[in-house]
């Protein structure tokens, strides 16, 4: 049905997408949310109804089973299914958009739910079934990936005629109180910056140590607005995407910024076993670790309050232009107190549930059109970055230096 949204998912990032769709409620009509358990819908529901007087509607589902999304689907009608639940759950999400042949949105790429290994192969698989189908499938709808594809698929198309080098950069200088707290779902966020390192150079891909290790690749990075801020090599999915989309590209890599007490807690969840994904044997039934972990941390949603500080994602991007070569740094500012008092999130949330919203936008409107599988650098970056910018995360252009090639 034209207007109808349906978001699966209800964690922080959740929250942030189902709000941003009732701020727009111009293009998203009918707004439903979906989760496990009906709890956090509700709660979202009650928050959204009392802020901007928008009835949403909301539902429980195991997004595990594509049956039962498949069923939700066809109660609800959505023109559109963004998916801001697990990525393990990837998949069930897409079979069932495939079956129902509703338009597919997501923020981050497959992994299998017993092995820390994630890459697109999977989904990429599926682009010849969602061309049968005549729907689209927006891979990777996040801000990174997602908003960074979008940031190199613009430089590209208004400066350069091809790029050589890409290093993407995030930073969140923000401060939440807590002795360690991950800034999104800590499953996901340990398994992520806990993965193998690795980076793109002249066709291949150059494994280094990961981010606990002594040896690992870092430096400190001059961030606008947050300053030096030590800045880690990892490897991260839009990697991936770019390294196929980019033409030209000799080298890319993705940083991030950790403090030193991150770390050792890290390095503390790894030597004791608490971050394992395997199960382990508790009083005669299995326990996987890192989910008891999860249970014991805060919830990422109860860090808004008091949160302060900037997050600052972008890319270094140098390319050529009519043989010269030249450096663009593109990059965004999120205040987490502002997130606050706009949809009551911290930064990291909503610089991930803001860009699904404009992506469905896209779609919606026919702006971004063509069935099939698609990584955002393959979309127009311009009116997607556009409508992005009118909904909270604008973007800023500055002549840069590019980064050494070799970093110790």
């Amino acid at each position: 049905m034209k207007g109808t949204v349906l978001i699966i998912g209800a964690g922080g990032v959740g929250h942030v997408t189902a709000c941003k769709c009732a701020m727009n409620k111009d293009v998203f009509k009918k707004i439903h949310l979906a989760s496990r358990s009906i709890a956090k819908p509700n709660a979202i529901k009650k928050y959204i109804n009392k802020r901007w007087k928008v009835d949403i509607q909301t539902h429980v589902v195991d997004a595990d089973k594509a049956k039962d999304v498949v069923a939700l689907i066809r109660k609800v009608k959505p023109e559109v299914v963004i998916n801001v639940a697990l990525p393990y759950q990837d998949l069930a999400i897409m079979d069932a958009c495939l079956e129902t042949k509703v338009h597919y949105i997501d923020t981050a790429n497959y992994e299998p739910k017993d092995e820390a290994h994630f890459e697109y192969s999977w989904q990429w698989a599926y682009q010849n079934r969602f061309k049968k189908a005549g729907i689209m499938a927006v891979l990777g709808a996040g801000f990174d990936p997602g908003v960074t594809n979008a940031y190199c698929a613009y430089i590209l198309k208004k400066y350069f005629d091809k790029v050589r080098f890409v290093d993407i950069l995030d930073a969140n200088a923000g401060s939440h109180g807590k002795s360690f707290a991950t800034n999104f779902n800590p499953e996901i966020n340990i398994r992520e910056v806990t993965q193998e390192v690795k980076h793109f150079n002249k066709g291949k891909w150059v494994k280094s140590p990961p981010i606990m290790d002594p040896k690992s690749v870092h430096f400190t990075f001059n961030y606008p607005v947050a300053g030096p801020r030590d800045s880690y090599m990892l490897y991260h999915e839009e990697m991936e995407s770019l390294a196929k989309n980019l033409p030209g590209l000799e080298r890319m890599r993705f940083w991030m910024t950790f403090g030193q007490n991150y770390l050792t807690h890290l390095r503390v969840m790894e030597s004791i076993g608490i971050s394992r994904i395997d199960p382990v044997m508790f009083e005669g039934r299995p326990v996987i670790p890192i989910q008891f972990l999860k249970a014991l941390l805060p919830d990422p949603a109860s860090l808004a309050t008091g949160y302060s500080g900037k997050a600052v994602i972008g890319c270094i991007i140098t390319g050529v232009k009519n043989g010269r070569e030249f450096t663009k740094y593109i990059y965004n500012v999120c205040d987490h107190a502002k997130c606050f008092r706009e949809v009551g999130s911290q930064a990291v949330s909503y610089t991930a549930g803001v860009p699904p919203v404009i992506a469905a936008m896209m779609v919606m409107k026919g702006i971004w059109k063509g069935a099939g599988v698609w990584n955002v650098e393959e979309l127009d970056p311009e009116p997607f970055l556009k409508l992005l910018a009118k909904n909270g995360l604008p973007f800023k252009i500055v002549n840069h230096k590019p980064l050494p090639a070799k970093i110790d």
